[in-house]
């Protein structure tokens, strides 16, 4: 079964992007490789931050488990970070508990909309 080794990030500046989510979700971000800057996630996926201009902005869902929902969520709360239940920003200083578990919506310093949850979708909840 084919598996997702690599996401590449555009980022206006590549470092800060890496080391902010490297930050919240408690991990370290990797050195230099070529032109990127890489975050290696627990399943061997990285994201790969590469310096752009006028990058666009996009979205990414990190599923957590309890206690690093926790701690990334104190760490959000800690860098005085605003925080959503809801992508649209709705919700401000709020978390959802979607499909029985918790998630939030929060920016990092590009602009990309970041999301941790602790249980995967489901049926849409209409």
């Amino acid at each position: 079964m084919p598996a997702l080794n690599h996401l590449i990030v555009h980022a206006k500046d590549k470092d800060a992007s890496a080391e902010f989510l490297a930050g919240i979700l408690g991990v370290e971000a990797g050195p230099q490789w070529g032109p990127f800057r890489p975050v290696q996630l627990s399943n061997g996926v990285t994201l790969d931050f590469i310096g752009t201009p006028n990058p666009s902005t996009t979205h990414y869902a990190f599923l957590v488990s309890d206690a690093e929902f926790d701690a990334s969520f104190a760490r959000i709360r800690n860098a005085g970070i605003p925080y959503y239940a809801h992508p649209n920003k709705s919700g401000p200083g709020e978390i959802n508990h979607l499909y029985g578990g918790r998630g939030v919506y929060f920016e990092d310093p590009n602009g990309h909309m970041l999301e941790l949850i602790t249980k995967p979708y489901g049926d849409y909840p209409g």
